[in-house]
């Protein structure tokens, strides 16, 4: 959950510039991508699966 407290002479705009990175770096706004369509257990593992891969073959190049 995220809290924004008001600092003293803060305009609106600042306030809500803050409330953005806030929710941003909370992971709230992907959590909500993510729930938005319902995804069959077969796509999540097929997207895991491509992950793993794509790690693999970038950790392969790196070294």
């Amino acid at each position: 959950m995220v809290k924004l407290v008001l600092r003293d002479r803060e305009s609106v705009q600042e306030a809500v510039r803050r409330f953005r990175k806030l929710v941003e770096r909370s992971g709230i706004k992907k959590e909500m991508r993510r729930r938005e369509h319902y995804e069959k257990p077969s796509e999540i593992k097929r997207r895991a699966r491509l992950r793993a891969e794509r790690r693999a073959r970038r950790s392969n190049l790196m070294g």
